[in-house]
């Protein structure tokens, strides 16, 4: 994996820093999290937790992580049809209520199995890239980095090919450099075999 220019390294702490502070900016509340989650079940599924391949599995993502993607749609560095319109009406409150509410549901397991032939290369690939320098050893997240295990394979194989194109809101760059070098072979193989790896049942924090 490409290492970080100074001033790339400085994006990234500096959105960090600034998803962190937007986490202790608000008492966030589960409760109130699960009311204001109502709207989001037609496309992310009861609890966060899709069953759509289109729309990515909340439930059980880190918390940081869950803020900042909401802030990043609010703010427009992200864009998408769905989120944006419904983002841009957040208040800080409201995304670390939302947060704190999917963080604390349980991931679902996967809802399909890395064929067994592919387990190995999947692993190597993973490995080579060094994706666990970022999302962890199991793939779980951490911070504002999210987690990948079990994620549906349609989601993941589009991210990356969004990462790889540059058509994907990249928040320090890393992802849309770690892509380049995949070919669509691998972003086959990679997208297989992270849907398919189960998350335990505590959530990242």
């Amino acid at each position: 994996m490409k290492i970080l220019s100074s001033p790339a390294r400085l994006v990234l702490v500096a959105a960090a820093i600034a998803a962190a502070a937007l986490c202790a900016c608000a008492h966030a509340g589960i409760p109130e999290g699960q009311q204001k989650a109502q709207v989001c079940v037609a496309c992310h599924g009861a609890e966060g937790k899709s069953t759509n391949p289109m729309y990515p599995i909340l439930a059980g993502q880190p918390r940081q992580f869950l803020v900042s993607a909401l802030f990043q749609f609010r703010e427009g560095k992200r864009k998408n049809d769905q989120m944006t319109p419904f983002t841009e009406k957040l208040s800080n409150t409201d995304l670390n209520d939302l947060a704190a509410y999917f963080n604390a549901q349980a991931a679902p397991p996967p809802a399909r199995r890395t064929p067994a032939d592919k387990i190995a290369a999947g692993a190597a690939l993973v490995e080579r890239n060094a994706c666990n320098a970022c999302h962890g050893a199991a793939m779980l997240g951490q911070q504002h980095i999210p987690r990948i295990a079990g994620q549906h394979q349609d989601y993941l194989r589009t991210q990356l090919l969004g990462f790889k194109a540059s058509t994907r809101a990249d928040m320090d760059g890393t992802m849309t450099s770690a892509a380049q070098a995949l070919t669509p072979a691998d972003i086959e193989l990679l997208s297989d075999y992270l849907s398919g790896l189960a998350a335990p049942a505590a959530p990242a924090k």
